[in-house]
């Protein structure tokens, strides 16, 4: 089967007519090519530079895009050529080395300005954290090499129709090494991405993973995610024919079961710290409304909407909402710079990934609630005008809506509440 999306030369970072026997439609359904680019070693300083210039003029667009369902494909590929996706990457292999803390701290600006882009990259993001925890070896250079030039990896690991969590697709050994077939949802940035990390069962059941290149013959990537929200996040199929992986590319991860996932308090920190961008966004708006669109009500007295002490007391408990948010969301990424120190001295990390798992689980919780109610509250700013489609302003709470549907926060009171009264540890199920 021909590839479903093209690569391009790294000189060329922008997209280009998919290969010879390629597929592409317009609309629901249609299947993109692939924009690679290559980003030039940078410092901590260098990137905070960098982000302090191109977040700007992504949040400038960011309500069009998502009103057209607009790709993001430029913006992403910007984000990678400037080096921005190499943050946790460590200074002894090449990268930048920043710490738990300054990661979040730019993960809260980017979803500040583009929620969707700041959760396409989330399984980027992730992956590199995942090579953080990996034995050394040749292998793993070589994967942070390939993020330190510009290369982002997506995901294709959960899929519809089972129990959650099964996995159906298979990778079979044969006579040129081994081939995987499969079907896979929820692939989110993946149509963005230059590789992609698999997730299936080989011929005795036992869970795999692998990277393979996005453009790999029998590899299409279809963009029909549907979402209320995060519509811009290419969360949608990625179906996998035949497709060979070679023994290298396979990843030497832990067992399942065998101790405390380490990343996934990351990968669900992740999450909270969107939804305190989609607040932050709801937040500038509310104030941009208020003071440049709003009417005060006939009977509220004031000439300007401004002067409204319930618009004002509505943008003041915004405001302290996601102040709150926020500082749970950075305390819960210290929470994971502790299981770094740990690592780093050669100690054991379930204790820190314990403590690591209920910071976030109690920061996803504050952020998903204070992103509800502030992107509700911004409607009690805007009046009824604000509620107009052409302003778009609905996203914010569909965007929040959606994320807090990945996982459910009662499940994440629940954990706290059984370890404070009954020692219970949080589940190892990669949700914690």
């Amino acid at each position: 089967m021909a590839t479903a999306v093209a690569a391009v030369a790294p000189s060329r970072p922008r997209p280009v007519p998919p290969a010879a026997g390629a597929s592409t439609s317009d609309g629901i359904g249609r299947i993109f090519p692939l924009v690679t680019s290559t980003a030039s070693a940078a410092t901590l300083s260098d990137l905070e530079r960098r982000a302090g210039r191109v977040l700007p003029a992504i949040a400038e667009q960011a309500a069009d895009r998502e009103a057209q369902r607009r790709m993001p494909f430029e913006q992403i590929r910007l984000l990678a050529a400037e080096g921005l996706g190499t943050w946790r990457i460590p200074g002894e292999v090449g990268g930048p080395g920043a710490s738990a803390r300054r990661f979040f701290e730019f993960l809260l600006d980017l979803a500040a300005a583009d929620a969707n882009i700041a959760q396409a990259l989330r399984s980027h993001f992730a992956f590199v954290e995942t090579l953080r925890t990996l034995p050394d070896g040749e292998r793993k250079q070589h994967w942070f090499d390939r993020a330190l030039a510009g290369e982002l990896f997506g995901i294709a690991g959960g899929e519809v129709g089972g129990a959650h969590g099964a996995i159906a697709t298979t990778v079979r050994p044969d006579d040129a090494g081994w081939s995987v077939t499969g079907t896979k949802f929820y692939s989110t940035g993946t149509l963005f991405a230059d590789l992609i990390v698999v997730r299936a069962v080989d011929e005795q059941d036992r869970p795999r993973q692998f990277v393979i290149p996005a453009d790999r013959t029998g590899v299409e990537r279809i963009d029909d995610w549907d979402g209320i929200g995060q519509r811009l996040t290419a969360s949608g199929t990625t179906r996998l024919t035949a497709v060979r992986v070679h023994d290298d590319e396979f990843l030497d991860l832990p067992e399942p079961g065998v101790g405390r996932p380490k990343v996934s308090p990351f990968f669900q920190l992740a999450l909270a710290a969107i939804e305190v961008g989609i607040g932050r966004a709801a937040l500038a708006d509310a104030i941009a409304w208020a003071r440049e669109k709003a009417r005060p009500i006939k009977h509220a007295g004031v000439a300007r909407s401004v002067d409204d002490p319930y618009v004002r007391q509505a943008v003041g408990e915004m405001s302290a909402l996601i102040y709150a948010a926020e500082a749970t969301v950075l305390g819960a990424a210290e929470a994971i710079g502790r299981v770094d120190d740990a690592r780093e001295r050669g100690l054991d990390e379930q204790e820190p990934l314990v403590a690591a798992s209920l910071d976030v689980s109690r920061a996803h919780f504050v952020a998903v609630e204070a992103a509800l109610k502030a992107s509700t509250l911004l409607f009690d700013v805007g009046g009824a005008s604000a509620t107009q489609r052409l302003h778009n302003l609905d996203r914010h709470w569909r965007n929040a809506r959606t994320i807090a549907s990945h996982n459910p926060r009662a499940h994440k009171l629940n954990s706290i509440g059984a370890y404070l009264l009954d020692d219970i540890e949080p589940p190892l199920s990669g949700f914690f």
